[in-house]
Parts: C-alpha cells; structure tokens; sequence
C-alpha cells in the first residue's frame, strides 16, 4: 500500500480533516524496543502528541499495517495501539475510512467569560500586556494638546486613518527593511480590527484558512466567528515544521494563512529567516494570502528585532502578504491603535468596508498614538529591560515554588508556555481564581477543544512583587489537598 501523504485534505463540513503518513507519525514516537508493553507506551505517546497539538484533530492515522513497518514491530502492537487510543477517546473508526485522532468527551477548553470579568481583584495572568507609565501618558497628553485643537476645526473623519499616523507607520516600516508608503497603510482600531476587516473582505464562509495550532484566542475567534474552515499547523517548543506548511500550501490549498512569526503567542518562538523564505515560495506557488501578525516583533529580549516578514519575498512577491500591527503590546492596550500593511488597492477596498462599521478611529487616540510611535526609540528601550527583569522574576519564581515545571525561555515576546507535565490545567485555573489568580488553560489558544491542556501561558507584564505572589498563589493551589481532576488524564498514565 502506498505511503498516505502527510496531512491530505479531506472536506467535512467545517473543517479540513487530513491524513498523517506512517514514516510521519514514526519519526514523532520513540522507538518500541524494550518497551515493556509496547502498545501502551506507544498509545500515550500519541495521545500527549495529540493533547500537545502536534498531532491535530480529525486527523487519519497510518492503516496499522504501514506504521507497524514504519515502527519495525508487530502489527499486532498496533492494533492494541489504536484498540487503547479508541477506548480512551484518543481516537475512533469509520467503517472504511480508518482510524482518526480525537479527544475524549467532555475536554473542553476554558471560556472567556472570566477573562472578561472585572469586578474582582485577583491577580490577571490572562492578559499578556504591559500598562503605560503614568509619566508618559501626561507628557504625551500635553504634547498632543495643540495638535487636537487643531483638528478640531475639521469634521474628524479619517477612514484610512489620520495622515501623519499612517505616514509614521509607513516610515517605521521602510526603517525596518520594508520601503513603504502611507497608501499601503490603514490604521485600525488595534491589530484584531485589521483581521476582523480583511476576512470580512477576503473570505466568505467555508473558505479554508491555514492557522498555527496553538495560536492567538481572539483571532482564533474572529477565524470561528466568519465561519471559516481551519487547517492547522502545530507549533512546538522548538518552533515550526515548515514542511508540513509547505504541504499543506500545496494540498490544501487555503484562501489564507494566518501566522505569528515573531515570538508567536503563546509558545514565544521566532521564526528563523530561511523558514520565512520558504514559507513565502510556498504561499506564493499555491496562490494563498499570508496574514502575518507582527504586534509582538518589537519586543526582542535576546536577539536583534526580526525585519518585517514581507522584506523575505522574492521581488514581486510581496503582493498577498499582509501585515498587520499594533501598539498594544509595546505601548498601552487602551489606546486601541493598530495597522494594517497591503496593496494600496486592497487598502483603498479595505477602508471602504470600514466605513460601514465605525467610519474612523478616535482623533485623539491616533494623535497620541503618533506621539508614542514617533519616540518609541525614547520609549523601547526602557520597555525592554523591563520585561528581561521580570521575566528573569517569574523564571526564578516558578524555579523555586513549582519546579516540576518546565519551559523553553523565549527569546522575546511577553509570556512563557509552561508545561505542567500533566493534563490538569483547567482544574488548576479554577483553583488557582478561587487563590486570587486569573490565569487561562492552554486549551484556550488550541485550534481544537481540548489539547494543551498539560500547559500554561504564564506572562511577565505585571511588576516583580506582583509576578512572585502570583507564583506563590500557583504554587498554593497546586498544593491543596483536594486532588486535581484527572479525568482528562489518559488511564493508562500512572
């Protein structure tokens, strides 16, 4: 029988289900010599690849013949594989469609309704950003003063955005390697508006579109919300697996992708340059849009500020990438300041579509908006050693009170993917409220209900004293006495 091609597109309904080769899958589990049983150390090692995101949901499994080649056992083992991974919910038949990766009923990731809660006073790790010091924000108010009583004389309406904004963004661009022109920018009510509008332009329901599993909630949401299909893309500790987006470019062909490539949120990793280029030549051969969300790329701790991912394209093929921005993460959030970078054309349709939603963004806040980014060489730098401090505080913190835990440092970005070592994040969320702790389950940022739930995304925006009581109120409720739910926990697992 024929090797089953990595991740081959199959429709159904609102998702694309796809097959996994046996090599594949083989090359992702360790070697089932000397394992003493084989099949129950080879079912958890799938089912942890598949709560880990990397193996994706509704996906077809190798027939047992092909990966029991793969392997070099029996295929008696892995039959008694698949046999435990239906049992326990990692997996189930068709009649004549094989074997496909699922979750056990009643994983479900965490809702957003305590993320938007407000009206306690715990401490939120839910929300990886920093505040604005209050001396910046009088100082740019005073600066700012003249300039609005200036506009005041106008009607205020600015759809693509107020000019000198869109020309500052257009300048930071072109300094960073991009040469842009401010007809090529659209400021935006934050980076999650620039998304919102260019599905709502690109896309119509059941296009499929390609996203990294895991990945940003709230543009997960907006994928959900156009009724989009998805096909993802894991990303690991170690970063992507850029031939398996090549084949899904090639296989799936989808409308659109949408990629975190600088210290991708939650997992903080960077993407390296020739993985970018590769990217591009892929997406450009299959005709797909790159959406790529930079909102984090200024936020280097440990390495230069990667170029903007557009300045990889070959000469002309620059054309259907899109990129969007904010200065949420390196600023203040409530300003709700963001960018989007395309074709002028596609600028010009954009702000059209805008006008039916909020017309234009607030004078005021583009104006201090422009104050900020026009110093943010004044304003980074200061930010930046902020973040190394308390990210080295949380790093020690979490040493110390849990060091059953264990991370890969980022090399920027605002937050740490901690792996808790055991599905319990969820249970740990809700305990860790009740300790005075907001803080979300990974699930939360999985394309699919359910996996990484072994893992945190623990930020560093808050200060130092904050960031060790947090830990300590973790390590607290990690240590009660009521024992965690475990029945996400495969059973086999002792």
């Amino acid at each position: 029988m024929a090797e089953a091609q990595p991740f081959q597109p199959v429709d159904r309904g609102d998702r694309v289900e796809r097959a996994m080769g046996s090599r594949q899958l083989a090359a992702l589990l360790p070697d089932p010599a000397g394992m003493r049983p084989a099949y129950r150390h080879l079912a958890r090692a799938i089912s942890e690849l598949i709560l880990d995101g990397r193996i994706a949901l509704h996906v077809r499994l190798p027939a047992e013949r092909e990966l029991a080649t793969a392997l070099n056992t029996s295929r008696a083992t892995v039959t008694a594989v698949y046999d435990l991974l239906r049992e326990s919910g990692y997996a189930h038949s068709r009649q004549g469609s094989g074997t496909w990766t699922a979750l056990p009923e009643g994983r479900t990731p965490s809702g957003v309704t305590r993320f938007l809660r407000s009206e306690d006073t715990a401490i939120d790790l839910a929300k990886a950003a920093p505040a604005l010091p209050d001396r910046l924000l009088a100082d740019a108010l005073a600066q700012v003063a003249p300039r609005l009583a200036e506009h005041a004389h106008t009607p205020g309406y600015h759809p693509y955005g107020l000019p000198e904004l869109r020309e500052a963004v257009a300048e930071r661009f072109t300094r960073r390697g991009l040469v842009t022109v401010p007809d090529q920018i659209l400021v935006t009510s934050g980076a999650q508006h620039a998304l919102t509008l260019f599905l709502g332009l690109m896309c119509r329901p059941g296009d499929r579109i390609m996203v990294e599993n895991p990945s940003y909630p709230n543009a997960l949401e907006a994928i959900r919300r156009a009724r989009l299909r998805t096909v993802s893309i894991p990303v690991t500790d170690t970063g992507w697996d850029i031939e398996i987006i090549e084949s899904t470019l090639r296989q799936v062909v989808p409308r659109l992708a949408y990629l975190i490539p600088d210290f991708q949120n939650p997992t903080g990793c960077l993407m390296p340059d020739e993985e970018r280029v590769r990217v591009l030549r892929a997406a450009q051969r299959s005709g797909t849009w790159l959406v790529v969300d930079e909102t984090l790329a200024d936020l280097a701790l440990d390495v230069p500020a990667p170029p903007p991912f557009a300045s990889r394209a070959a000469p002309g093929g620059a054309g259907q990438v899109v990129t969007i921005g904010s200065m949420s993460k390196t600023h203040w959030g409530g300003l709700r300041i963001g960018w989007l970078r395309a074709p002028s054309r596609l600028v010009t349709e954009l702000a059209g579509q805008r006008v039916a939603t909020d017309i234009g963004g607030s004078v005021l806040d583009q104006l201090l908006a422009l104050t900020f980014l026009t110093g943010t060489d004044d304003l980074l730098p200061a930010r930046l050693a902020q973040m190394r401090e308390q990210r080295a505080t949380l790093v020690a913190a979490l040493s110390e009170h849990i060091p059953g835990w264990t991370w890969r440092l980022p090399p920027g970005g605002l937050s740490i993917w901690v792996d808790l070592g055991e599905p319990v994040a969820a249970a740990l969320s809700e305990r860790a409220l009740a300790c005075g702790v907001r803080i979300e389950s990974g699930a939360y940022f999985a394309t699919d209900p359910g996996v990484f739930e072994q893992r945190l995304r623990i930020p560093y925006t808050t200060p130092s004293g904050t960031l060790r009581e947090a830990v300590r109120r973790l390590a607290a409720a990690l240590a009660d006495d009521l024992p965690l739910s475990v029945a996400a926990r495969p059973h086999w697992i002792a």
